[in-house]
């Protein structure tokens, strides 16, 4: 094989222009060496003129590296580094670094999922349409203060974020400093919702208790005087007193729970249960009230699983809370059927359904949509005569949102009620 012995060849692995610069220099010394050969000039002033020309050659090639080399440091910005993304990376609430102008450097994983919009290079403002936070954005950037923000996010579900902005100085690579907002979000809905939930529990529990203590302090009175020496009054006051005690037990049980709920309404649970023998085993535990009420439960349930995402001592309360209501309320049908039956949603995911359909007196249409308030009752009296506390279906509600499923009811007057909780399918564990 040929080897090319050309000049070109020989300098190719240098840089272009010294490449270039060693070409010319080597044609200058083959000339001027002829010219001396000839006679035609001195040998001193030849030394003269390649010295000449090797500084004409030379001198812009260094220039040039020098600043060519000056520019590639200056466009290394210093919070583009790695060990800049790798602290953003680790914070464990979402966070966004942003240049001077609001353009996106950084952005953690928990940032991405916060707000999917954003992207590294682009205006931040795009992506998060918020007014409160582009207005804190805003003041931010023009006055390189620290500003706070508080905002409502209502995907997937309702949670209270607060947002803050902190200027952050980052040097320069030529002395000096720069600034740069370092963006930070914190979820703040458990300390919203304890706080509402505080002003609720105040409000009904004062509201609900108010009767039973009532109760209970006017038949002390009652047994510290007129009946004081009157055994069958005092049997049947005690006996009094001893349910409505129950009642209030019961009350703050269900407050408890419904708090307990309300709080962790926002984290969806991430275990595994079957469903199937948690209604069993709901059902089992009420016999004895069927059987009080002369009520038949007639149960249609898979012999297979039915896995779900679930809280287990969650789903048992609100199977519960649905049988033990067809139970008391529908106690006229004399039948109670409990079943269970995969479907798919509007959207198409496929989803566990548990029906539980009394055939009692049904509910006027115009009372089925109030049905899931706090301490709303189609009829006080007969709620309270059956010692309900008027948070039962509210807790269900609050259960099957946690749950990320759906609570429907169907009824016709004298043809009883259907309620339908509505679960996501889960896939089954695997056997490994």
């Amino acid at each position: 094989m040929a080897i090319d012995d050309t000049p070109s060849f020989f300098f190719s692995p240098w840089p272009d222009r010294l490449r270039h610069s060693a070409i010319i220099l080597l044609a200058a010394a083959l000339a001027l060496s002829a010219v001396v050969v000839l006679g035609e000039l001195s040998a001193l002033r030849a030394v003269a003129i390649f010295v000449c020309i090797a500084a004409a050659a030379l001198v812009p090639w260094r220039l040039h590296d020098a600043t060519m080399s000056r520019e590639d440091v200056r466009g290394v910005n210093p919070v583009e580094s790695a060990a800049v993304a790798a602290v953003v990376s680790g914070m464990p609430d979402p966070a966004v670094l942003l240049d001077r102008a609001g353009r996106v450097i950084h952005l953690n994983a928990a940032a991405a999922q916060l707000a999917p919009a954003l992207r590294k290079n682009e205006l931040a403002q795009f992506a998060l349409r918020s007014p409160e936070i582009i207005t804190a954005l805003r003041e931010a950037i023009a006055t390189t203060e620290v500003r706070r923000a508080t905002y409502l996010d209502h995907a997937p579900v309702d949670r209270w974020m607060e947002l803050v902005i902190i200027p952050v100085p980052v040097p320069t690579m030529f002395g000096g400093t720069d600034k740069c907002m370092l963006m930070t979000f914190h979820d703040q809905t458990p300390l919203r919702r304890v706080e509402e939930m505080r002003a609720d529990f105040v409000a009904n529990a004062s509201h609900e208790l108010r009767t039973p203590l009532a109760a209970l302090s006017g038949f002390i009175d009652t047994l510290q005087g007129p009946a004081r020496d009157d055994p069958k009054a005092r049997e049947r006051f005690l006996g009094i007193m001893h349910s409505q005690a129950t009642r209030m037990a019961r009350l703050i049980d269900d407050l408890l729970s419904l708090s307990r709920v309300e709080l962790s309404a926002h984290v969806r649970p991430d275990t595994l249960v079957d469903i199937v023998p948690i209604i069993r085993q709901v059902v089992d535990g009420l016999e004895p009230l069927a059987g009080e009420r002369q009520v038949e439960v007639n149960v249609d349930l898979p012999e297979t699983p039915a896995w779900i995402a679930g809280d287990r001592e969650e789903l048992m309360r609100l199977f519960e809370n649905l049988v033990e209501n067809a139970l008391k309320y529908g106690a006229a049908g004399g039948k109670v059927n409990v079943s269970l039956v995969a479907a798919t949603s509007s959207e198409g995911q496929l989803e566990l359904r548990v029906l539980v359909r009394d055939f009692g007196p049904g509910i006027a249409p115009e009372h089925l949509p109030r049905l899931t308030e706090r301490f709303y009752r189609v009829d006080v009296g007969d709620s309270r005569a059956q010692g309900g506390t008027g948070l039962g279906l509210s807790l269900v509600k609050h259960i099957v949102n946690r749950h990320r499923g759906r609570l429907l009811i169907e009824s016709v007057l004298k043809q009883g009620a259907t309620f339908t909780a509505c679960f996501p399918q889960a896939r089954p564990p695997s056997l490994s």
